[in-house]
């Protein structure tokens, strides 16, 4: 009897039904759906289209709309960037009309918000009349080439604006700080440059140089939505995040850069882009104001934001009284 008792199996717990454990892998599924989602939401925060607010104000409420919460200030953007695009619209006829010739470089730091101002600008122009030039690293015979001779090409012809999203003045920033170019290079750029410029403008071209200035903070903020945001992903770069770490090195080029080349004939335009909107819209106001066309809306609305837009020489004295200062610069 000892022997048997000792060779019984224990009784093993009942398998639950197939159904039932089906149903609860289920459960855990859609949990785990539920859970993924969740984060996905957290992740990424969806904006609406610019101008749907400002289209959609003044309508009805009806059934098939939805209220949707908006900003103020977003409201408010809208309508100033609206009646200044209709500004552009008349300098544009205008350029065409006389013949003149504009050229618009925008240069800054990285995620420092020149893209998005330049699609503001161009977002309804005449496209057979603006062009945007955004080049690439150049190739194996531009390199043998004078340097300005690739960006030559580019400059436009009689009634047309050209926007450069980077310029010629990638030599005096990006490419020394990231070693792309020699110091002897970069110095004979620095140099070479007011007279490449002074040459173009008394030839009859309307040059426009501004830079848009990031704080660091907010630098690496838009690195981060970069990297979350996948409408943004073809923005990411190996270069955004070694911008943080050689972020003093950049302020000691830029530096340089102003005091080498902020002339009276090619002066530069600061703009402080830690707002992006305010950065847009005064960048929109300064062009428009420094140029005269028929129907132009009074002075008063086109004044810009001294906190904004400031001066080439204005910078160059801050940075001055600042650069060796324990405090952190604008970018």
């Amino acid at each position: 009897m000892a022997k048997e008792t000792k060779n019984k199996s224990k009784p093993k717990d009942p398998k639950p039904p197939k159904s039932e454990q089906i149903s609860a892998k289920g459960k855990n599924a859609s949990k785990a759906e539920k859970e993924t989602k969740k984060e996905g939401k957290k992740k990424l925060k969806k904006k609406l289209s610019e101008h749907t607010a400002f289209k959609n104000k003044d309508k009805k409420k009806k059934k098939s709309r939805l209220p949707v919460w908006v900003k103020k200030f977003t409201l408010e953007y809208e309508e100033e960037l609206h009646k200044l695009q209709i500004e552009l619209l008349k300098l544009q006829k205008h350029v065409k009309k006389k013949g003149l010739r504009v050229v618009m470089l925008f240069e800054g730091r990285d995620a420092a918000g020149k893209g998005g101002t330049i699609k503001r600008i161009i977002e309804h122009l005449n496209p057979r009349g603006t062009r945007v030039v955004a080049l690439q690293a150049p190739d194996d015979t531009e390199r043998t080439q004078w340097y300005f001779q690739r960006y030559i090409q580019h400059l436009p012809a009689a009634g047309e604006i050209v926007l450069f999203d980077r310029s010629w003045y990638n030599r005096a920033m990006v490419e020394p700080v990231m070693g792309f170019c020699t110091d002897e290079q970069n110095k004979r750029f620095l140099k070479d440059v007011p007279l490449f410029e002074e040459m173009i403008v008394k030839d009859g071209i309307m040059l426009f140089k501004f830079f848009f200035s990031v704080s660091k903070d907010e630098q690496l903020r838009r690195f981060d939505a970069r990297e979350t945001d996948p409408l943004k992903q073809y923005k990411i770069s190996p270069v955004d995040r070694m911008a943080q770490e050689k972020w003093d090195d950049y302020t000691v080029r830029k530096f340089q850069m102003l005091n080498e080349t902020n002339r009276t004939l090619s002066p530069w335009t600061i703009i402080r882009s830690d707002n992006k909107k305010l950065a847009r819209l005064n960048c929109i106001k300064h062009i428009l104001s420094k140029i005269e066309y028929d129907g132009k809306i009074s002075k008063k609305e086109l004044r810009a934001d001294p906190e904004v837009v400031v001066s080439g020489i204005e910078e160059i004295r801050f940075l001055e009284e600042h650069l060796l200062a324990p405090v952190e610069l604008p970018g």
